[in-house]
């Protein structure tokens, strides 16, 4: 255990929104796990600070607005000197990591993966690439059973999985949200597992009981509409699924609350068909909390799902897809029913909004997952633990990542050369500008 406590520089994607979809709320419990252990946090962003930011500084949090290039990062990050970076995503790590490793070498350097994007863009591709050539649009059974080997096919070649790869080498520890991406990265690409820990949202059980049946009405999907997987979710719905549904229940309504929708989204609104779009819901969980069904049919998408964690929370049996359910329940039963297809998603939905005793066995095993597998303080000290542990262990575990010690070698002489030759610019633009009459 550190003799004093830690400080802790983030250096954030975007400023957490704890209303927003998973990767918000999971920096915030991430944070709050530092902070019950007693550690400063210094939390930093260069992105620009919307209306839905966390209040950090009300939780004790220090706030910086940095800068993508120049000195200044380089002044702040120097004069900080903190014992953990965690960068948020790696695009902040290519981003400033070598500046991280110039000014603060001993640093221990953590990265919050939030879900593989090089994942979740090899199952993009493989989709539309099913739908151009014209193969089932309601069948995706053959897609969702995409085995390893094949997803190691499709990702290894492509600049989003080497960057991605590349910075998790270079951190000393990466937090992963799906165990199945731990699985893929260990036995597909060889990463050590010691560079790696399974860090999933941290929940906690309600001490208060869920709705019951009686009092809920309509389905509901919630999700961030600049998200691919979301918004795809929603035109599957929308023009396949949840006209079918509506034929089996005519009286049930759909309601879609997204953030950050587009114009477009509005057109999709008809109340006619049941099927309405509302803007971000402001309590997320209240709204999931009163729809008797969530419906999430992703069709592509990695990490976990946050849709279906806060339906968790509030006992509110789920229809989805293998994609929705994947590292999300291990070997418990899923809280609702899931299909590969169209048609068995509309037979699910259906059964589980009508069948009251089906429902119910649904809505048991939402807490039963919850307690065994998101528990919120088990979680938080192990994320802990495995810092400080690393941070005891960082030389050696350093020394035997020579991968990671080659890249971080490249990345700082390439950002060198980078310098050195913006500055050999610079003065020659200065000299011609003297010479000028």
């Amino acid at each position: 255990m550190s003799a004093s406590p830690l400080h802790v520089l983030v250096i954030g994607y975007a400023w957490p929104e704890p209303t927003s979809p998973a990767a918000g709320g999971h920096m915030m419990q991430i944070l709050e796990s530092f902070l019950a252990h007693g550690w400063r946090i210094t939390f930093s962003s260069p992105a620009a600070i919307g209306k839905h930011k966390a209040d950090l500084a009300s939780l004790g949090i220090g706030e910086q607005v940095i800068e993508l290039n120049g000195d200044s990062f380089e002044r702040f990050v120097s004069e900080l000197a903190p014992d953990v970076v965690l960068f948020d995503r790696f695009m902040m790590e290519e981003q400033f990591g070598w500046r991280v490793e110039k000014h603060c070498p001993d640093a221990l350097r953590v990265l919050e993966t939030s879900e593989l994007q090089s994942l979740r863009e090899a199952r993009h591709v493989l989709l539309r690439r099913r739908l151009t050539h014209g193969l089932d649009p309601n069948d995706f059974r053959e897609l969702f059973a995409t085995s390893g080997p094949d997803l190691y096919r499709q990702m290894a070649p492509t600049d989003l999985t080497q960057r991605e790869l590349a910075a998790i080498y270079r951190c000393d520890l990466s937090l992963m949200i799906s165990d199945v991406e731990i699985n893929l990265l260990v036995n597909g690409f060889g990463v050590p597992p010691d560079l790696l820990h399974w860090c999933p949202l941290m929940l906690q059980v309600p001490s208060t009981a869920p709705r019951p049946f009686a009092e809920r009405a309509h389905f509901i999907s919630i999700g961030n509409l600049r998200h691919a997987p979301d918004w795809d979710a929603v035109l599957w719905m929308k023009h396949n699924i949840w006209p079918m549904i509506r034929r089996r229940l005519p009286d049930a309504q759909l309601h879609i609350y997204g953030a950050y929708a587009p114009a477009k989204a509005a057109a999709l609104h008809s109340v006619e068909d049941g099927f309405l779009m509302f803007e971000r819901a402001d309590d997320a969980l209240e709204v999931m909390g009163k729809a008797r069904v969530c419906l999430a049919p992703l069709r592509f998408g990695a990490g976990i799902k946050s849709e279906l964690t806060d339906a968790l929370q509030v006992g509110t049996p789920s229809v989805t897809t293998p994609i929705g359910t994947e590292a999300m329940h291990g070997a418990l039963p899923w809280p609702g029913l899931v299909s590969g297809t169209a048609e068995g998603l509309v037979e699910a939905a259906a059964s589980l909004y009508s069948d009251e005793a089906r429902w119910n066995q649904a809505q048991r095993d939402t807490r039963q997952l919850l307690g065994a597998r998101y528990d919120r303080r088990w979680h938080s000290q192990t994320l802990v633990e495995r810092i400080e542990q690393t941070l005891q262990d960082l030389p050696a575990q350093r020394l035997y990542n020579f991968t990671g010690a080659m890249l971080r070698h490249h990345q700082h002489k390439n950002a060198q050369y980078l310098e050195q030759w913006l500055e050999a610019k610079n003065r020659l633009t200065d000299d011609a500008a003297d010479k000028c009459p």
